[in-house]
């Protein structure tokens, strides 16, 4: 047997492993806003920690005060900025008394600049359900209700929605939809609702949903005081604390442009990658997976076609077909642009390149500084 068909054999049965998990999670992970939306008498605190979010924070608090078929407030904390993100959010308040603007007391040692910010904006909730918001997102007028359903219907005690993720760049439109593969790829779905384990811990950043009590049980923010990692550390907690927690997609709740640079998209992924796949006990495994599911499949078909071996095409075709198969799903069931199918080998070569980076910068002592933050 040749080695571009040995290469090709070994391609696809790696690439079969995140490709049958996205199979399985792809219908577990999709949520369907309700049509009769009702979430009763339910009011909830939308809080917000905003940081030179002076061009984002006026569309964000209005998309939540459209909120529909429940009672909210929304309270900013300003985390110091250094624009007018403060005077925005005050001309919105004077015309409209459930917005509140509150400044950021100085940051503490060893505390997270965002994990701060909430902590302090979880002391100021006047309701029972707390929804924290990254200020770059925008709501639908039924998300904050059918989020209030779901949880009331599953009986979570944490509950995050991944926007969906507006991108302009080609960084952007390479490298952010790969949050989806890696969670509907290597994550088991049904074992997670079933569990409480933190093993099985995942999340978005950029949206939670919990309730005051639940929050306090878990130890607030202050638990995961020093992490840049909220999306993965937040769920952590409660799940330590035996509550459980869960993640769905939000396509049609919210909408949300994460980064807008190729230069904010690498400092972006290597802020907290070392909390992630880029730990020194995960990076090892995962790049040899990555690359043997999504790099591998290629090089095989071009060393099969070289060799003129019929069987090596025809396995590394099947094992290319595989490999791109999460992201073509993707990209039908949540609107991830096609050029991410096209070039999704790239985006992996980059995603581990920037793992690396991250692990590499760690080891030296060395952080990507975030909004004029290292912390």
């Amino acid at each position: 047997m040749s080695m571009s068909t040995l290469l090709a054999i070994m391609g696809l049965l790696l690439s079969a492993i995140p490709a049958a998990t996205f199979l399985r999670n792809l219908p577990l992970f999709l949520f369907q806003p309700c049509k009769a939306n009702h979430a009763g008498n339910v009011k909830v605190s939308v809080l917000i920690p905003a940081r030179n979010e002076e061009e984002s924070i006026t569309e964000c608090v209005e998309s939540v005060l459209k909120s529909r078929n429940v009672e909210i407030e929304v309270v900013v904390l300003d985390d110091h900025s250094a624009d007018a993100t403060a005077d925005r959010v005050a001309e919105i308040a004077a015309s409209d008394s459930r917005v509140r603007c509150v400044n950021g007391k100085p940051l503490p040692e060893n505390w997270n600049g965002k994990q701060y910010a909430c902590y302090q904006l979880a002391a100021e909730a006047g309701f029972h359900w707390l929804l924290f918001l990254d200020a770059d997102v925008r709501l639908s007028d039924t998300a904050v209700s059918n989020l209030v359903q779901r949880m009331q219907r599953t009986n979570v005690a944490l509950l995050s929605s991944f926007p969906h993720q507006e991108t302009g760049t080609i960084l952007e439109k390479l490298l952010i939809p790969l949050m989806h593969y890696v969670l509907l790829g290597f994550l088991p779905f049904a074992r997670m609702r079933m569990s409480k384990s933190p093993a099985y811990a995942a999340g978005c950043g950029q949206l939670f949903l919990t309730k005051k009590g639940d929050y306090k049980s878990a130890g607030t923010h202050e638990a995961i005081r020093s992490s840049r990692h909220d999306g993965l550390k937040l769920p952590r907690i409660y799940r330590k604390a035996n509550l459980a927690t869960d993640v769905i997609d939000g396509s049609d709740l919210a909408r949300c442009r994460m980064y807008r640079s190729g230069g904010e998209v690498i400092r972006g992924l290597l802020k907290n990658a070392t909390e992630g796949i880029a730990s020194p006990v995960l990076i090892v495994p995962f790049s040899m997976l990555f690359i043997g599911a999504n790099v591998v499949p290629i090089v095989a078909l071009v060393l099969a076609i070289i060799a003129k071996s019929t069987l090596g095409i025809v396995v590394a075709t099947a094992a290319v077909f595989v490999s791109l198969l999460p992201r073509v799903m993707a990209a039908r069931s949540l609107k991830q642009p096609w050029i991410g199918v096209v070039l999704h080998s790239l985006s992996i070569v980059i995603f581990i390149a920037i793992q690396w980076i991250a692990l590499a910068q760690q080891l030296i002592g060395r952080r990507t500084a975030w909004r004029g933050r290292v912390s």
